[in-house]
């Protein structure tokens, strides 16, 4: 998106407020609302469907192809993944 196009939307946005500004319950929506937007944006664990499904089929290519690794006995999680270098 450029800077004008952003800048646009950027305005159009604060209009839309100030066109409910005075209108307690939408005002409400909209804070839920844009709390949940924050929270999308903060979990770096969000996917598509589309995403995970290719993250399972490299994790099954990768089981075919012999490229696993397993834990040893009594060993961390954290161990495990410094061990292996992720």
């Amino acid at each position: 998106m450029t800077s004008v196009q952003l800048n646009v939307l950027n305005t159009q946005l604060w209009q839309n407020i100030g066109a409910i500004a005075d209108n307690e319950p939408l005002m409400r929506r909209l804070a839920k609302y844009v709390e949940k937007l924050v929270k999308e944006k903060k979990d770096s664990t969000l996917m598509s469907q589309e995403e995970l499904y290719a993250k399972i089929a490299k994790a099954e290519k990768d089981f075919q192809e012999g490229q696993t690794y397993a834990m040893l006995p009594g060993e961390s999680f954290k161990e495990f993944r410094k061990r292996i270098g992720k």
